[in-house]
């Protein structure tokens, strides 16, 4: 460019996409912004080294990164002594209702998570209205009618009432199953298998960021690995990912690592492994085989990585204690089965010994002293939150086994449930691995209101709080720069996110600003209802919704649409 003069507009234009050094703005005439974040440590996401610098932002994105000793704003946040980076993804959410009662995400906010990724299974669309009647029909504390059809229409409609954070969402193998066969257990025919894929293909027109499956519930567990080959090869034309909950995350987790390579790298489509672990003791030495599977994928060329949660325990429902054989139907059939007498006998015995063809999350635990009942959707039943099954067993004089199938019944629902899972050390190997990022596996909530009804796993208000403070800052386990490329640019990567995941000039400004020697969980499995602190201030698109500490009410949250976006599609 020498010997040629910039006018303002190029100066502004060429900073904004990232063309000019950092600065060169405010070396050239002072410029004004809608805020300046001055003189923090600045990590960009990329894994590099942090520099002290100042961001500024202008609308909703990242006007310019640098000294800008010049520059005016609006607002000016003095991040001196702070850590500066990209908002946090939360790579599997169930904040999928939550949000529809509260959009305010505040459980997840106050830790710097700006963007919720939905959808682990199965999503909230497309519907049909049989799907939508059973929808509102399972609907426990929180209430809220279902107005929209497809995945695409429940996202805007989440961007519509208003919420804080971003969120984007995957297409649920086993909704668009349900959609076509119901619960049954059996394959789908050339007809509706045909039709499954036009599913797929329509949400991935409409911006769903892959095809995911949970292969341990019903009716997912189902699925042949033909059908999610089929399936999964859709996602991956319009550039998806295929994302799942394995077949088995215990005593056959090592095929069930075979079985997702094997659909990857059929389907050509690069893959996910949600909530990596090896469950019950007897299946932790495997964790080190499980990683080498992975690692010699990688190195083969297969784009496969994992997430996680830093915590030894998991949380699902009661449905994962029994096996599938009694709860095809959905949840009226299955109820109904458990009150015949001769199918009780058969589920308790099941329940007891090692499974096969299913996932028994029971046995893997070790003992009902491991199982935790954290939420029920029958008033009446809601006093036993926070209490082991073994404990109401024996206040009941039964059985666990027996016990466990009552509750179901009575409860209406599958019974919200933590188990005692997976040792410290393999959480510790696996937070060291370069390709694993980061989730909460659960709602993002607040300490109020009909959230109270339930305890949720400590996850849901520390997750990315415990990594930062806990395994970053006491122990050492990762340094922080590595800590925040896993939180930030590696998910945005594997999602293939435009301007997500980084700060740089031209970047959505989605930021937060917390202090690395403080931030740190506070919510136990007695007491989980706790904000995580050291989270200072959160940006979404621009907007201040986390100022030192507290949110502001602002709901400037977006749908963040997949590869495969082709605009609005005609209804």
């Amino acid at each position: 460019m020498r010997g040629v003069h910039l006018d303002r507009r190029w100066i502004v234009a060429l900073s904004l996409a990232g063309l000019l050094c950092p600065g060169t703005t405010s070396q050239t005439m002072p410029q004004h912004y809608d805020c300046l974040i001055r003189n923090g440590t600045v990590y960009d996401g990329s894994g590099q080294p942090p520099r002290v610098t100042s961001v500024a932002i202008r609308g909703d994105q990242i006007a310019a990164i640098g000294a800008l000793a010049e520059a005016t704003a609006a607002l000016e946040v003095d991040a001196q002594g702070l850590a500066v980076a990209p908002g946090f993804i939360n790579f599997l959410s169930w904040a999928n209702e939550s949000l529809l009662h509260d959009g305010r995400s505040q459980s997840n906010l106050r830790q710097g998570v700006t963007l919720e990724v939905l959808g682990e299974g199965t999503s909230m669309g497309p519907l049909t209205a049989e799907m939508k009647r059973d929808l509102v029909a399972r609907q426990a504390d929180i209430q809220f009618p279902v107005v929209w059809t497809t995945l695409a229409e429940y996202l805007e409609h989440l961007e519509q009432r208003g919420i804080s954070c971003n969120v984007a969402s995957f297409v649920g193998a086993a909704t668009v199953r349900i959609h076509e066969l119901g619960y049954a257990n059996r394959a789908p025919d050339a007809a509706e298998l045909a039709r499954m894929q036009t599913l797929v293909r329509q949400a991935m027109a409409e911006g769903a960021v892959g095809l995911s499956s949970a292969l341990i519930y019903t009716p997912g567990v189902y699925a042949k690995t033909s059908e999610l080959i089929a399936l999964a090869r859709v996602a991956g034309e319009a550039g998806g990912l295929y994302a799942t909950h394995l077949r088995s995350e215990g005593d056959r987790l090592l095929e069930a690592i075979d079985e997702c390579i094997t659909i990857a790298r059929s389907a050509h489509v690069p893959a996910h492994i949600y909530h990596l672990k090896a469950a019950g003791r007897a299946n932790w030495p495997k964790l080190e085989a499980a990683i080498s599977k992975l690692e010699t994928a990688r190195a083969r060329g297969l784009a496969i990585g994992a997430d996680m949660y830093c915590y030894t325990a998991a949380a699902t429902g009661l449905d994962a204690a029994m096996p599938p054989w009694v709860q095809e139907g959905g949840y009226e059939a299955w109820a109904a089965r458990l009150q015949q007498p001769h199918v009780r006998t058969r589920v308790r015995e099941e329940m007891r010994r090692p499974a096969r063809g299913w996932e028994n999350l029971y046995l893997a635990a070790g003992s009902a002293t491991n199982v935790l009942l954290v939420g029920f959707r029958n008033p009446a039943l809601q006093p036993l939150t926070g209490q082991t099954l073994a404990a109401v067993a024996q206040t009941r004089g039964k059985s666990p086994e027996e016990t466990a199938m009552d509750l179901v019944v009575e409860d209406g629902s599958r019974v919200a449930t933590v188990y005692f899972l997976m040792s410290e050390e393999n959480v510790r190997r696996q937070l060291r691995l370069p390709w694993v990022t980061f989730d909460s596996d659960e709602a993002s909530l607040a300490p109020e209101g009909v959230f109270l009804k339930t305890n949720p796993h400590p996850r849901a208000y520390g997750n990315f709080a415990r990594l930062l403070g806990k395994y970053v800052r006491e122990e050492g386990l990762l340094p922080l720069t590595e800590a925040i490329r896993r939180l930030t640019w590696l998910p945005a990567e594997l999602l293939r996110l435009d301007r997500r995941g980084a700060l740089r000039p031209g970047c959505y400004a989605d930021i937060v600003v917390f202090d690395p020697a403080t931030i740190r969980d506070r919510a136990t499995y007695d007491a989980p209802h706790q904000y995580a602190t050291g989270v200072l201030h959160v940006f979404v698109n621009g907007v201040h919704v986390v100022r030192e500490g507290e949110h502001t009410g602002a709901t400037p949250g977006r749908v963040v649409r997949g590869p495969g976006y082709r605009g609005p599609l005609p209804r």
